[in-house]
């Protein structure tokens, strides 16, 4: 696993080509987006997969909060953070260690979660632009 602070510089850098393509979506031409949306469900479905394995290398505290994302992100933030402000209770050097250790899991598969994410609003930006393509064309030809 990467450290965290690459990831979240992985993660900057993800949202900066989002925030680009988002900008310059309108002004591509219609073939190069459809390729942009072919390439975008290539990296929603890769990121999808690249998620759920770092979700099976969750050690086994994390692995049941990660399964719960899917249905209730606040939930599992929430639990884990209750969990981690009881493990800070009982201070001895094995359980900060532990905690650490835990924090850090969550701290990936959010940075993980927030990537899968982007992707999706970058392939929603795109079904966008297109429709709007088509609809446009349909409305100036009566």
């Amino acid at each position: 696993m990467k450290p965290l602070s690459e990831q979240m510089t992985d993660l900057a850098a993800r949202a900066k080509k989002t925030e680009d393509f988002v900008a310059s979506a309108e002004e591509s031409n219609r073939k190069q987006l459809e390729q942009d949306r072919a390439d975008l469900k290539a990296a929603v479905a890769a990121g999808k997969a690249n998620a759920q394995q770092d979700a099976a290398t969750v050690k086994q505290e994390t692995s049941q909060a990660w399964d719960e994302v899917g249905s209730s992100v606040d939930h599992w933030l929430d639990k884990v953070r209750a969990a981690a402000n009881e493990r800070r209770s009982e201070r001895s050097i094995k359980r900060a260690q532990r905690d650490a250790e835990v924090s850090e899991d969550v701290a990936a598969g959010a940075i993980d979660l927030a990537i899968f994410a982007l992707d999706q609003a970058e392939y929603a930006v795109t079904d966008a632009v297109l429709a709007r393509s088509d609809a446009d064309a349909m409305a100036a030809s009566g």
